[in-house]
């Protein structure tokens, strides 16, 4: 009988260490960094939702909107983060100015977190070597599928937004030169049209006006068929609104989503009833769209893709944590993204034989074509 209980407390205790390890194993946080709802609404609301979903194990900070000012305090955000001994990833979507330095200085204490960049703004080739994953919309692709969308949709002319910021980032630079080649291809005119920068004097407000009123102009000296494309978040609802106004052509936002921009260029209130419901928010623009005159000439994705990369980094975060995916298997990691969209996501390297910076793209839906 001795023998007996001393047996079954060795097992008590045995059961106990296991269950003790496992819960360390477990008990990790991940750090995730967004935009503000002005700036990067898909990607805040998506850290919104991983939160309500996994409670303390997310840390959700914000860059600053004025991010490229404010460097040092996305550094320091970022460095907060990792200052947390539980958190084994930090995510960062968009990856702004400043990731990679704060990425440099957190390896130097903390080698062992696994850095996520979603929409990285700084050097390719340096991010590629300092984050674990990155992931990308295939800039230079749409600069092929986005005009030949234009021309189905009806555009005769094509009218990019942009400044010089956003055209020293290699891909964005790509993505214009890719989009004014393929319009002469189809015989469609390219327009570039210099914006102001949200980044600059007269921040957001400035940007946006310049929006409100430019395009009328535009569509005025060009006509309707004119198709019109910013690359930049922030001017996505005016530029929306104002095509929509004008009955011209709007083929994708920078960032596809139905959420970018959409309901509050059309005033849709995402309710309780549709939140998180893609097809269900789909179907609500569609209406509104097609009611205004829009369709067939506006379009977007079916997943919000800062949204996708956001949740698609904090799993994949989760399965490297738990040892259950290798970043370098380009099929898991697109496997897991597709299974999070519900669609099945396009994917590619950026570079083929080295690192872990992958390209991705989705299909188009078509308002007033498409069933919802």
């Amino acid at each position: 009988m001795k023998r007996l209980s001393l047996c079954l407390v060795a097992a008590v205790l045995l059961i106990g260490l296991f269950a003790a390890e496992g819960m360390a194993k477990d008990a990790y946080k991940i750090g995730v960094m967004t935009g503000t709802v002005s700036q990067s609404e898909d990607e805040y609301r998506a850290a919104e939702m991983l939160r309500s979903k996994y409670g303390e194990m997310i840390k959700h900070v914000t860059y600053p909107d004025n991010f490229m000012q404010e460097q040092e305090t996305t550094i320091a955000q970022i460095l907060g983060l990792a200052s947390d001994k539980d958190v084994k990833a930090i995510v960062i979507c968009h990856a702004v100015p400043g990731a990679v330095a704060a990425a440099r200085k957190v390896r130097e204490i903390r080698p062992d977190i696994i850095f996520v960049f979603g929409a990285p703004q700084e050097d390719p080739a340096i991010v590629n070597v300092t984050a674990d994953l990155s992931f990308m919309p295939d800039d230079e692709a749409r600069g092929v599928t986005i005009p030949r969308l234009a021309k189905e949709l009806g555009a005769k002319k094509f009218l990019f937004y942009s400044f010089p910021r956003h055209m020293s980032i290699e891909l964005l630079a790509k993505q214009r030169d890719a989009t004014k080649a393929e319009c002469a291809k189809l015989g469609m005119e390219f327009i570039f049209v210099a914006a102001p920068d949200p980044m600059g004097e007269g921040g957001i407000p400035a940007s946006q006006q310049f929006i409100l009123e430019d395009v009328p102009r535009q569509v005025e000296r060009h006509g309707k068929d004119v198709a019109f494309y910013s690359t930049n978040c922030a001017m996505q609802e005016p530029l929306i609104n104002a095509v929509l106004d004008a009955g011209a052509i709007f083929p994708e936002q920078c960032c596809p989503s139905p959420t970018h921009g959409y309901p509050g260029a059309i005033g849709l209130e995402i309710t309780d009833e549709i939140q998180g419901n893609m097809p269900g928010i789909l179907g609500e623009i569609n209406r509104i769209v097609v009611s205004r005159g829009g369709a067939g000439r506006f379009a977007t994705w079916p997943v919000p893709i800062m949204w996708l990369i956001l949740e698609s980094g904090v799993e994949i975060a989760r399965d490297v944590i738990e040892g259950k995916i290798d970043l370098a298997d380009m099929n898991a990691v697109k496997a897991k993204m597709s299974s999070i969209a519900g669609v099945d996501v396009n994917m590619k390297k950026y570079y083929e034989d080295k690192g872990n910076f992958y390209l991705v793209t989705c299909g188009s839906v078509v308002f007033g074509r498409d069933t919802f």
